[in-house]
């Protein structure tokens, strides 16, 4: 089965993956286009609840790249830290600030302290539902009423339109749902939702033209050859491939002439995953 798990891509090829999700591509396809397994796939959809993530930027006070690597150079020539920062047009205590969080005068290292900055720098900002708890409450209690985040916005702007701490958008109570780590609504409130859907699809995501569930070139079941269909001769086998949660698939390999039964852990449905977990699994018994 394919771990579930962080994607290492580059930001290019995330933003790729959410532009296909956008546009309604399937799990297996955006997998095979990423060249990734679709456990994968699934599983960083899964923990963004099916909604892109906002672009990270740089703060317009923060240090660039370019500045470290001015530091570094300037520690390199034995500049003092007034000097650097001269250049640079900063204080003298931003340069010494940088250069002690990042390994001091003698290891400090321009692309690795950028690299630690970055990672540093998340702060996730508490979502209004996390920070309100009256709010929260209340909605919460609208949703095991099965009423829809459309109903709850527009019933909390009529019943508290003098009080702006009880406003919430119905995108805010669904991004709150579907984005678990907010951690907000219980992931049980999503049931309530009329749609049950774990995660955002887009508007646009249609079976229509698209070739789920088609096998390519397939030859009926109805054209094999007589001895197949009497199971008189050993050597032939029937396959299936079962769907479980989670995005996890077991393919099945049944001989007919014995009935002999294999069963086989596949990485994703698509063609590549199946035939190589067969292949694999079927040759030692080929003879």
């Amino acid at each position: 089965m394919a771990r579930l798990g962080r994607l290492g891509l580059p930001e290019a090829r995330k933003k790729e993956l959410w532009d296909r999700w956008k546009a309604g591509e399937s799990i297996s396809d955006i997998a095979r286009a990423l060249k990734k397994p679709p456990g994968s796939i699934h599983g960083i959809l899964k923990a963004n609840g099916g909604i892109a993530p906002p672009q990270r930027r740089r703060a317009r006070w923060a240090l660039t790249v370019a500045g470290r690597e001015e530091i570094s150079r300037g520690l390199a020539s034995g500049e003092s830290m007034r000097a650097i920062a001269v250049r640079l047009g900063r204080s003298a205590s931003t340069v010494s600030r940088e250069v002690g969080r990042h390994g001091g005068s003698r290891d400090y290292r321009a692309q690795k302290a950028d690299e630690r900055a970055w990672e540093r720098a998340r702060r996730p900002k508490r979502c209004l539902l996390a920070e309100n708890d009256r709010l929260r409450d209340v909605v919460a209690k609208k949703l095991k009423e099965d009423w829809s985040p459309q109903q709850i916005s527009g019933w909390l702007k009529r019943r508290c339109s003098d009080d702006g701490a009880m406003r919430v958008s119905h995108e805010t109570i669904y991004r709150t749902l579907f984005v678990q780590t907010r951690g907000a609504l219980k992931k049980e409130l999503l049931a309530h939702l009329r749609s049950r859907r774990m995660m955002r699809r887009a508007r646009c995501a249609s079976t229509a033209g698209q070739q789920r569930g088609q096998i390519k070139d397939a030859v009926s079941i109805r054209e094999r050859p007589p001895e197949v269909e009497e199971r008189a001769v050993p050597g032939h086998w029937e396959g299936d491939l079962l769907a479980g949660a989670h995005n996890t698939h077991v393919a099945t390999l049944v001989e007919r002439n014995s009935r002999f039964v294999m069963l086989v852990r596949v990485g994703g449905k698509d063609t590549e995953s199946v035939v190589e977990a067969l292949s694999n699994q079927i040759q030692p018994h080929a003879g």
